[in-house]
Formats: structure tokens, sequence, C-alpha cells
């Protein structure tokens, strides 16, 4: 039982520690998760207020300020409780006698670090579009996930306003997206984070960008203002362009939709108005809500 306790508290108090020590600069600047998330949102909101793609839509759009403290509880608040729960199930799942290899389908540790870090990009991004289409399919998953598509306006922020019963979905299976390379040493995956993170508040932006003929690998903004869409096809109940940072598995699996380009749709979903305004309302919405 002590070990399950240690696990926990120590856990805790490491991620706390280092989340501290990113505050204070106290960590290589790259793996500084802290303040690349700051850098990486200024720089978008700047070109957001630079290059507006919906010119009426205000530099504090609404909720923009709900939406900020959106990103830091789930990177960092809810991150430091969680860590003590997840740590207590890898040592339970030890004592069960798996590892992070136990699931390995491919080695990729021989091969070169740039491969893997591709590969490794590629995995996760995979299993987060799984992720996403269930929480559209399940209505159990989808009355959490309406907290993310309740955002009215967007903007960089609504990338990480998600209720915190996602993190619970997410994390487990991304580990497992983790557990199926063989070998793969995660001391460079800041780089697939940083760069992620960049993906996503693009995709968020107001700003109007397809990437060209790269639009059928990257996800954008365009594509991702429709999957926010109010009002659905017939042929789409569910909901499309599930693309997290890739939009290739839309295409590969005919969930992609983009009629126009406009910028001027409805966001949200039916029955959205029955959604608190409030953070610690929204942070309980979803276990007593009635299905929309």
């Amino acid at each position: 039982m002590w070990n399950y306790i240690n696990a926990f508290k120590d856990a805790i108090s490491g991620t706390l520690h280092w989340t501290w020590n990113s505050i204070i600069f106290d960590v290589p600047w790259y793996t500084n998760y802290f303040w690349g998330l700051i850098v990486i949102s200024l720089i978008v909101w700047g070109l957001e207020i630079l290059f507006p793609w919906r010119k009426n839509q205000a530099v504090f759009r609404k909720d923009f300020w709900l939406d900020a403290f959106y990103m830091f509880f789930n990177f960092f608040i809810f991150a430091i409780v969680i860590s003590g729960v997840y740590s207590v199930l890898e040592v339970a799942f030890a004592d069960l006698g798996f590892s992070m290899t136990s699931l390995a389908i491919i080695d990729i540790s021989i091969w070169p670090m740039w491969l893997q870090l591709v590969v490794f990009f590629i995995v996760l991004d995979f299993v987060q579009w799984i992720t996403h289409v269930l929480l559209h399919r399940f209505d159990v998953l989808w009355r959490f996930h309406q907290v993310h598509h309740s955002v009215k306006e967007m903007g960089f922020a609504a990338h990480l306003r998600y209720h915190w019963m996602e993190n619970i979905l997410y994390k487990p299976l991304k580990v497992f997206g983790v557990m199926i390379l063989g070998g793969f040493e995660p001391e460079h995956a800041y780089i697939v984070h940083f760069i992620a993170i960049s993906i996503g508040h693009f995709n968020h932006s107001n700003i109007k960008i397809t990437y060209g003929p790269l639009k059928y690998i990257l996800n954008n903004p365009v594509m991702h203002l429709y999957h926010h869409a109010y009002n659905l096809p017939d042929n789409r109940r569910y909901g499309m362009n599930y693309g997290i940072s890739l939009s290739v598995w839309d295409y590969i699996f005919k969930t992609n939709y983009i009629p126009e380009d406009s910028g001027t749709i409805e966001l949200g979903y039916e029955g959205d108005d029955t959604m608190p305004k409030t953070f610690l309302g929204q942070l309980k919405y979803g276990f007593l809500s009635k299905k929309h």
C-alpha cells in the first residue's frame, strides 16, 4: 500500500516542482512547456490581430479570458492533480507485469531520431483522431466534449478549452500509442509537443490559411472551423473534420467537409444555450447534463 501512496505523493510533488521551475526558468528552455505555451500563444494571437480572417471579431473575442484560463488549467493545474493518479496506475500495472514495452509491436530505437519523432507524431495523432471520433459518437463522451464545442467565436485559446474529463480519456490512449513503439525514449518528445501546440493554435485561430496542397496532410483553420459548425449536413450528424494536427485521416476515412471558406458560419451545437457560462459550471458539466 505504501508504494502506491508514495508514488502518488512523489508524482504530484515532482510535477509541481517541475512546473514551478519552468515558471522561474530553471529548466532547459526547450523543455519549458509553461513559457513555451505563452510564446506560441502570443505569436498566434499577434497574427490574428495583424491578419484577421473575420475582421468584425474583436481582439478580445467572446470568452477570450475563459479560454485563456482553460489553457493553463488543462496543461498545468489539472496535470499536477492527475499526475498522482497516473503514477499509481503505473505502479499497479507494473505489479501485474505490464511495462512500457509490453505492447510493443515494432522496435524503433535503431532508427534515426528524426524518424522516431515523425513516427511518434503520426501514431499519436492517429490515436487522438480516433479518440476525437469517439467523443462525437458516444453520448456519454459527447456531453463532456460539448464544453469545447460551446465556443461561439473562434480564436487560438479555444484550442485548449475542453472538459477535464477529456484528459482522463486522452492520456491513457496516448500512453498506449507510446507503448506500441518499442524502444522509443521520449526525451525528445518536446519537439512533437511544441509542433502539436502550434498547429492546434493555428487551427483554432482567426487566421485564414489552408497550406495549399498540404491541406490534404495538415489540418488548418478553414477545415477546423467547419468541425465547429452549428448546422451539420444531413449525412454528417456526428460531425466532420476530426483531425487534430493532421487532416490526412479525414481524407482517408471520408470525414472531410469544406463547402466554402468565408469563415462566417455559426458555431456551436443545438442546445448550446444550456452550457454554463462560468468555468466552475463547466467543470461539472456532463455528469448531470441532458443529451443534446
